[in-house]
């Protein structure tokens, strides 16, 4: 089930709020946030992934924070990666790391973006983690494909995500052969111009995806909450010999936690998406568009303060 289109729109026009996102950071984790953002400091989260490791899992960390203006506040977040890098490092945590461009100022200056993005790179390079550029709305499409092309010439630990959503899927997972992908059904609002609008040919089109990158023998990592997917995915490979270990699911913390046991169970490799940080506001909003049932743990978080 997914919300109608005019409650989607409104979290998702919350989600790109100013003003919201800035009071968010002084409010803590509220509104039932604390389900879905693993605590506001790097030790809360660092905490988590060692405990979900322990329960077989492997994680991507995501210090929270896109649409950056400031040059400083870039700055501060790239710092932030590292030291999620470098936390990585010290503790031996089966953890990758995921980060958005956003945040590190590429809507202030792509070049200025690419080189705060060559010190994560050199870094994870160093330590040999892999990093995850998060796609983010349609407009900062090309832009991230062509840093992480820049990037995968220096070191090819470094992917992106595809979203089955936007009519240039299909031929943005052609052109990335061989780079490791997180295919997602895509959580943005988008005109019918660039993306699908209709959730039966969304799923067509995020089942052809992943079939196309399993089948070229890239490793694929399918993010979804949908077990109708999950299905599909598990008899396809089974049925083509795609080993386990060329693909993982990927699931956001606090979902699904029963279908992740049962994934482990089965032998297949889960990763979860585990964000931190005070600007968890912009996250939260998205989850609440997806998933109306999302919106229940907001209002008892609401009105348990």
């Amino acid at each position: 089930m997914v919300l109608d289109q005019p409650l989607r729109s409104f979290f998702m026009q919350l989600a790109k709020s100013k003003p919201l996102n800035k009071a968010a950071k002084k409010w803590g984790l509220k509104f039932g946030a604390r389900q879905f953002v693993a605590g506001q400091t790097l030790e809360e989260a660092m905490a988590t992934v060692i405990d979900l490791n322990n329960k077989g899992l492997v994680c991507t960390l995501d210090h929270l924070g896109e649409f950056v203006t400031e040059e400083q506040e870039a700055l501060d977040s790239t710092e932030a990666c590292l030291d999620v890098l470098r936390a990585i490092n010290e503790t031996g945590a089966d953890c990758n790391l995921s980060l958005k461009l956003t945040q590190l100022g590429l809507d202030i200056d792509e070049s200025f973006c690419l080189k705060n993005m060559k010190r994560i790179v050199q870094t994870a390079r160093s330590f040999g983690i892999f990093v995850r550029i998060d796609m983010e709305d349609y407009a900062h499409c090309e832009q991230t494909l062509r840093i992480l092309e820049k990037l995968r010439n220096e070191y090819d630990g470094v992917g992106t995500v595809i979203q089955a959503y936007l009519h240039r899927a299909e031929e943005d997972v052609r052109s990335l052969k061989g780079v490791p992908l997180r295919l997602v059904k895509g959580a943005y609002k988008e005109s019918a111009e660039v993306a699908l609008q209709e959730k039966a040919l969304i799923d067509e089109n995020y089942f052809n995806i992943i079939r196309l990158h399993l089948d070229n023998g890239s490793y694929t990592a399918i993010a979804s909450h949908d077990h109708h997917i999950i299905e599909k995915v598990k008899t396809y490979a089974a049925e083509n010999r795609i080993p386990k270990s060329q693909f993982e699911f990927q699931m956001l913390y606090g979902f699904r936690e029963t279908l992740q046991k049962e994934l482990l169970e089965q032998g297949y490799k889960v990763r979860l998406y585990v964000p931190f940080g005070t600007d968890w506001f912009g996250y939260f909003m998205r989850r609440l568009a997806e998933r109306p049932q999302n919106i229940a743990f907001a209002l008892r978080g609401f009105f348990s303060k």
